[in-house]
């Protein structure tokens, strides 16, 4: 009899389970969190500098401009995210004790992870097709620089999948900073400025710890599941140094730019002693939080970075009049 009542319980508890499962709020919450929020100040601080450095260079600013490529962006990379998901699942990477379980715990399928994804790769389209109307920049040279992102983004973990032959690292670098960047200031003056690049440097470092902290974290794990990251090749202690040069690289350039250009730029190194206790934790407690907690750093190192572009003298910001 007792037996009969735990096999109830069970039964019950797999009914509740399958009611939370199907339920519209369930749903919605499941689908959001696929998307990854967190993680989206890593795309957005690169349009809100690009679109900073635009105003400083040439005065001119585009609201339509900077909402359009900020969704543009925003879907483009929650779409990378989700098709990162859905194979990191496909190839049997995602466990129980992964961070991210939407596939493996069944919250969502994967045909409606697939199809969320190209309904943001559609909506990022649609900015895309926006932003040949409002801007005046060459539509070769627009188009180059997006689709040049979008296929990165599905070629990190789609396709060849990059992050399984230790060239994501690389991939990160070169998106989340200098195209976003650079795809920003475009649509903002109409021509291309190559030194925004250079600006585009701590923000694409910085995100890069965000990864590699990620990937850091998940080395036992993704090497069990016969894929090759960075971090695996280094090994745990190699990507410890290497976690914590792609922390303070930011802060050594924003220090120098501070002494040579605008004092303004000096405003990052307010976060400072949040990444010394993250470089701590990293190190010596526990990995787990550590990417949202970079990720929340990126935001705030981001915003002030930006902030000081805005107040600076433009005849203090090298490279760009």
């Amino acid at each position: 009899m007792t037996k009969n009542m735990d096999n109830m319980r069970s039964n019950g508890s797999k009914v509740d389970v399958e009611k939370r499962r199907g339920s519209p709020l369930m749903k919605l919450s499941a689908y959001v969190l696929a998307l990854r929020p967190w993680s989206f100040s890593a795309s957005l601080m690169p349009v809100l500098l690009g679109c900073t450095l635009a105003h400083k260079a040439t005065g001119e600013f585009s609201a339509v401009g900077l909402i359009t490529t900020a969704l543009t962006a925003l879907s483009v990379h929650a779409a990378g995210n989700v098709v990162n998901t859905y194979f990191d699942y496909i190839k049997g990477i995602d466990s129980k004790k992964s961070d991210d379980r939407t596939l493996v715990d069944q919250i969502l399928s994967k045909d409606e992870l697939a199809t969320l994804g190209v309904i943001l790769y559609c909506i990022g389209c649609a900015g895309f097709v926006i932003l040949t109307m409002a801007t005046n920049a060459r539509l070769e040279h627009l188009a180059l620089v997006y689709f040049g992102g979008l296929s990165s983004s599905f070629l990190y973990t789609g396709g060849i999948g990059l992050k399984y032959i230790a060239l994501g690292d690389v991939l990160i670098l070169v998106i989340f900073g200098p195209i976003t960047v650079l795809f920003s200031y475009m649509v903002q003056t109409g021509h291309v400025q190559w030194a925004t690049i250079l600006y585009a440097i701590p923000l694409a470092l910085n995100t890069e710890a965000i990864l590699h902290s990620n990937n850091t974290r998940d080395l036992e794990s993704d090497s069990r599941a016969g894929i090759v990251t960075l971090a695996i090749l280094i090994g745990s202690t190699a990507s410890e140094v290497l976690y914590a040069l792609f922390l303070f690289a930011p802060y050594t350039i924003f220090a120098v730019w501070g002494m040579k250009y605008s004092v303004l730029l000096f405003l990052p190194l307010i976060t400072i002693p949040e990444a010394f206790r993250l470089e701590r934790h990293f190190r010596t407690v526990s990995k787990g939080p550590i990417p949202k907690r970079t990720a929340k750093l990126n935001a705030y190192l981001g915003f002030l970075y930006v902030l000081g572009c805005a107040l600076s003298d433009p005849s203090k910001l090298p490279f760009i009049l």
